[in-house]
């Protein structure tokens, strides 16, 4: 559903035509996975998948929220009931925006909301993260708030972490509300200091594959949360803040320290690894060697696989499938536990690399994959 579809189907619910129409996309991570709740670094980019929102605002301390893509009416919520862990639904993340706005001072009042999205839920693509960015867009500018865009990024995540109750890290919502058309974004999530990359890669004769497992993840489950809790335990073991402090060179001489603790030495082990390998993935892009960060996606794979332990058969057979059918490199992106993976293709090879993924699912009789084509587009804006 495009913008005026969007302005036109909020017209019919309220009565009144929209203040505006925003939009924010999801992403795919090219690299940085888990990276983020570490302090470490990151490289999304933006989809052109994305969020709408026709949003109006009102002045009786009201919010009203309706998606096409939901079945049921308008949900309609008092601002003054909106509490951490109050709604378990869609309008959950929404509400937390609005929630985190006016716990942090802000002066929002109500609003009418219509929303649909084409960025598909479960897919590890930041389908929650693109739906918190596009009200905060909306709300920030209809209410004059002067917010920078990452200073939204954090009181999205503020949302999510406490409102929601999804421990995630700063990573998605930075994305959406920052990813710049044509780029990757080389995040540093400690200090939110960020860096356009070109990433050009139809101009090298690439594309870069996004494989919908169709199997969902959820960023609230347990399994998420004991991973982050596993880094944070590793990182009070080591005596540092974040385990983004532990250098790539000493990495050695951190795990001998942590002895027996197997489970914490792998998840350690995984991010910082990890963290070097945005770094050469970067390293490699400004040098102009696209083809040659292939490699490094697979390593990031194997991290996540065998040290953080968080893929599935489905993603792993798109990753074993995909390099021995001439992919450059293919590993899971996004949180885990299903969702999607990437893989980095010569155009030329595009076609053959879908049929040999779709034929390899349909032998283990998994749920077809979608495949589609993740090309670097614009962050969240006003559209109407």
């Amino acid at each position: 559903m495009g913008a005026q579809q969007v302005a036109e189907r909020f017209a019919e619910l309220y009565g009144a035509e929209p203040e505006g129409v925003w939009a924010a996309p999801g992403r795919v991570n090219l690299i940085g996975e888990h990276t983020d709740y570490n302090d470490g670094f990151v490289m999304p980019f933006a989809l052109p998948h994305r969020a709408i929102a026709a949003v109006s605002r009102r002045t009786d301390g009201v919010l009203r929220l309706h998606s096409a893509d939901i079945d049921g009416g308008v949900a309609e919520l008092s601002l003054d009931d909106l509490v951490p862990g109050g709604d378990d639904g869609w309008t959950s993340y929404p509400a937390g925006v609005v929630w985190a706005l006016r716990d942090a001072g802000h002066g929002v009042t109500g609003a009418d909301v219509h929303l649909s999205s084409t960025v598909p839920t479960g897919a590890g693509l930041s389908s929650s993260a693109s739906l918190e960015v596009v009200i905060a867009l909306a709300l920030n500018d209809l209410h004059d708030l002067g917010l920078p865009r990452w200073k939204l990024a954090r009181l999205c995540q503020r949302a999510e972490n406490v409102y929601v109750g999804a421990p995630t890290g700063i990573m998605d919502q930075t994305a959406s509300a920052c990813c710049e058309q044509g780029h990757a974004l080389f995040l540093d999530t400690r200090d939110l200091s960020q860096q356009q990359i070109p990433f050009d890669l139809a101009a090298e004769g690439l594309r870069l594959l996004v494989v919908d497992t169709q199997v969902k993840h959820a960023h609230s489950g347990g399994e998420y949360g004991k991973r982050r809790a596993g880094c944070e335990k590793g990182a009070a073991l080591l005596g540092v803040d974040a385990l983004r402090d532990i250098p790539y060179d000493g990495l050695d001489a951190a795990l001998a320290r942590l002895g027996d603790e197997e489970e914490v030495v792998r998840l350690v082990r995984h991010v910082v690894t990890e963290d070097r390998r945005v770094e050469r993935v970067v390293e490699l892009l400004r040098a102009g060697e696209t083809r040659a960060i292939g490699p490094v996606l697979t390593e990031g794979h194997v991290s996540l696989r065998d040290d953080f332990r968080i893929s599935c058969p489905e993603l792993d057979l798109v990753v074993d499938t995909a390099l021995a059918n001439g992919a450059l490199g293919a590993r899971m992106t996004g949180g885990g536990f299903g969702g999607s993976a990437i893989v980095l293709a010569e155009t030329a090879d595009v076609d053959t690399l879908t049929k040999a993924i779709e034929e390899a699912f349909a032998t283990a009789a998994f749920t077809s994959p979608r495949v589609f084509e993740a090309v670097p587009s614009a962050g969240a804006r006003r559209v109407v």
